[in-house]
C-alpha cells in the first residue's frame, strides 16, 4: 500500500530519533569503558559480514557513528539491497577511537536486525519468482522500529502493506461483528474514509462473494487452503485484488502463489527476528 521509492529510507529525523533511543539505553550517562582510551586516540575499523546476507540499515549504522564523531570517515563497499557473501569486508571506518567503540554496539544492532529482515524477505521473494505475486509485510514489527523494518523489507525485494492503522482500512472479523455484518462495515468505512484503500478479510467463499458484491479494493483470504484459494481466484475473476494471509512459510508460499492470487502477506518477515552475524574490529592508527 506504500508508494515510496523502494530504497528510500525514512526521513533523517526519524532515523535520528531511533538513534537517540538506542543511545539512551546503551550509553546512558556515558561510556565508562571508553573513558580508558586517550581522548586524542584515533582508530581504524573494518566491518565483516560473517554469513551470506542482503544488506539493510546503512543509514542507521552511519548515523550512530556520526552522532559521536561528525568527522568520522566511512567507506562502504556495498549498498542497501545488495547481497554479500560470508566473510566479506563490507565497510571501513576511521575516526576518534572513543566514538568508534561507543557507537559500535548500537550501530551493529541496527544493521544486523535490518539486514536479517532484508535477508529473509529476499528468500520469500525468491520462492515466488515467476508467479507475479507481491510479498507483503504486516504490522507485526519490533515496537518503535516499524519504519526501519519496512524499509528493510523493501531492501529485500518485498513490498509494504499499510504502515499503520491510519493509511488504509483493513476490516477484519472483529470489525465485521461489531458493525453488524460485511455490508454495514464496508458502507461505514467508505463513508468515513473514502480516499483510503479498503480491504476486507474473509474466511469463507460465501463471505468472498459478498465482499466482491459490496465493491472493496482488496480481499484478504484468511487461512484458506490452496484448493479454496484457487476457487476464490476463479470467483473473483480479476474483479478485485486477492491477498493471502495465514499459515504461510518458505515451504508453502510457492504453492499458494501458484493459485493466481495477487499478494501474500507474511508476518514472519518482521516478527521472527534473526540478526545477521557482523563483526567490527578496530586498530589504533
Amino acid at each position: 500500500m506504500s508508494h515510496v521509492n523502494p530504497l528510500d529510507p525514512p526521513d533523517a529525523r526519524l532515523i535520528d530519533a531511533d538513534i537517540e533511543r538506542a543511545f539512551a539505553e546503551d550509553l546512558g550517562s556515558g561510556d565508562a569503558t571508553a573513558d580508558l582510551l586517550p581522548a586524542e586516540a584515533r582508530a581504524a575499523a573494518a566491518l565483516t559480514c560473517r554469513e551470506d546476507a542482503v544488506m539493510a540499515g546503512i543509514p542507521w549504522f552511519d548515523a550512530c557513528f556520526r552522532k559521536l564523531d561528525p568527522d568520522v570517515m566511512i567507506d562502504w563497499r556495498v549498498r542497501d539491497g545488495e547481497r554479500v557473501a560470508a566473510g566479506s569486508v563490507i565497510c571501513h571506518l576511521r575516526g576518534r577511537a572513543r566514538a568508534l567503540v561507543s557507537a559500535e554496539r548500537s550501530a551493529l544492532n541496527f544493521l544486523q536486525l535490518l539486514s536479517g529482515t532484508a535477508t529473509i524477505t529476499a528468500a520469500y521473494v525468491a520462492a515466488v519468482t515467476g508467479t507475479g505475486v507481491r510479498v507483503l509485510d504486516t504490522r507485526k514489527t519490533v515496537p518503535g522500529l516499524r519504519l526501519a523494518q519496512k524499509y528493510a523489507v523493501r531492501c529485500g525485494g518485498g513490498h509494504n502493506h499499510r504502515i499503520g492503522l491510519f493509511d488504509a482500512i483493513l476490516v477484519k472479523e472483529n470489525h465485521i461483528t461489531a458493525a453488524g455484518g460485511i455490508e454495514p462495515a464496508v458502507a461505514a468505512a467508505r463513508a468515513l474514509h473514502p480516499a483510503l484503500l479498503l480491504e476486507i478479510e474473509v474466511e469463507t467463499l460465501e463471505e468472498l462473494r459478498r465482499a466482491i458484491d459490496v465493491g472493496v479494493d482488496r480481499i484478504m483470504l484468511d487461512n484458506f487452503t490452496p484448493a479454496m484459494m484457487a476457487e476464490a481466484v476463479g470467483i473473483a475473476a480479476g474483479r478485485v485484488a486477492l491477498e493471502i494471509s495465514g499459515n504461510v512459510d518458505l515451504h508453502t508460499i510457492g504453492d499458494y502463489a501458484r493459485t493466481g492470487v495477487d499478494f501474500i502477506s507474511v508476518g514472519a518477515l518482521t516478527k521472527h527476528v534473526r540478526a545477521i552475524d557482523l563483526s567490527l574490529r578496530l586498530q589504533l592508527s
